[in-house]
């Protein structure tokens, strides 16, 4: 069963039939919160719909067609994060995620997408990771930026949502260029190690 441990406090983990009211509950509590940027807080009006999206999921990952893992920080669900797809042929992927409320500013999402990156390039042998975020939505844009992440364009009127329609932007980051920017920051470590 996939776990990641990202820290001593967080993990991700693939979600089981026991969590689906847990999900539940941060999804409704949330409702108003995430339903700003994404639609699928207006899709889960049930507990079973959060139960079904657990089974959907663990599909996904025993078909190796992407899937969603829980965001756990203190033994609390915190969020979700997951590969939206696997394009084999072209090796890459789209990292997607969430998180409540209560739970931003504490780098939680910055770690868990590091986490999901290596796994992407080390274990899956992807050349690519794209993410995509609302042209407004800031704070989900600054996570990209901040890993290295180059913006590859806006697609316009990507999605209608809450009674209008949103521009998205999309972003890249290659293998390659994810290789160099470790190597540069570990020899700046070794360097200020040394000082």
């Amino acid at each position: 069963m996939f776990k990641y441990d990202v820290n001593d406090r967080t993990y991700l983990s693939l979600m089981n039939s026991r969590d689906a009211a847990e999900l539940y509950a941060l999804i409704d509590q949330n409702r108003e919160y995430i339903g700003k940027w994404l639609k699928f807080p207006s899709m889960t009006p049930r507990v079973e719909d959060s139960q079904a999206f657990i089974t959907r999921t663990r599909w996904g990952y025993a078909k190796n067609e992407g899937y969603w893992l829980g965001i756990w920080s203190d033994g609390n669900l915190a969020g979700s994060i997951g590969f939206l797809y696997f394009d084999q042929d072209n090796r890459k992927t789209e990292i997607g995620y969430w998180l409540g409320k209560a739970y931003e500013g504490q780098g939680l999402i910055t770690a868990s997408v590091t986490a999901l990156i290596h796994y992407a390039f080390d274990e899956l042998n992807m050349n690519k990771i794209e993410i995509g975020a609302a042209t407004m939505n800031t704070r989900s844009r600054a996570i990209p930026e901040k890993l290295g992440f180059k913006q590859e364009g806006i697609i316009r009127d990507y999605e209608f949502l809450n009674g209008g329609f949103i521009d998205r932007v999309i972003y890249g980051l290659k293998a390659e260029e994810w290789k160099e920017s470790t190597l540069k920051f570990k020899r700046k470590q070794e360097t200020q190690d040394e000082h």
